[in-house]
């Protein structure tokens, strides 16, 4: 996931997460459409932010579901998690912050050269085909931006990877829920 306009520097305000983040808000309850269900946390996900905004970009935090601990389901704390790991950045390597987020230098074309497998590979966009149940895709990657849509050279990085292009209905949807179908669409498949 994108997050075009996220700060990457840890002098933001927790009273003020939509106007002194770089709308970090979205990034946040993204955090928790990935991870949390009812009394537990999704231990099988992995969900890679991309930090586009200024002064310092990129920088790219991993949460592993399996490692999390201490996250809680408001945005406030969330963030406080995610300052933290601005906080402990070290240029030139993986550091991780609290078990289970980790944050370094990385791009979203270094992410998607990494993570994109063929055929795993999803990009979520409104003008997509319907997704289709295939039972035979292993680890699938998806691919969103935040409150923005994909910049057409992100949209290029994507696109040169053969991506299968999927919509999850006729209307316009937040990320957030976007994650929180698709969890319930594997959830049913897997």
């Amino acid at each position: 996931m994108i997050g075009h306009r996220a700060v990457t520097s840890q002098d933001f305000s927790l009273n003020d997460l939509c106007g002194s983040t770089g709308r970090l808000d979205v990034l946040l309850r993204c955090i928790n459409s990935c991870f949390f269900l009812s009394n537990d946390i999704r231990r099988d996900t992995v969900l890679y932010l991309v930090l586009q905004g200024k002064p310092d970009a990129p920088k790219c935090l991993r949460l592993v579901g399996s490692e999390l601990r201490y996250l809680n389901p408001d945005e406030r704390s969330t963030a406080s998690l995610i300052r933290n790991a601005l906080i402990k950045f070290e240029e030139g390597k993986e550091v991780m912050s609290s078990p289970g987020i980790y944050i370094s230098r990385r791009s979203f074309l270094d992410i998607l050269e990494e993570l994109a497998k063929p055929g795993s590979l999803f990009y979520l966009k409104e003008n997509g085909k319907p997704f289709s149940e295939d039972k035979s895709i292993e680890n699938p990657v998806f691919v969103l931006g935040d409150d923005k849509d994909l910049f057409p050279e992100e949209e290029e990085m994507v696109i040169s990877k053969e991506p299968h292009k999927i919509t999850l209905g006729p209307k316009s949807l937040h990320a957030d829920h976007c994650i929180t179908i698709m969890h319930n669409i594997l959830d049913n498949i897997y």
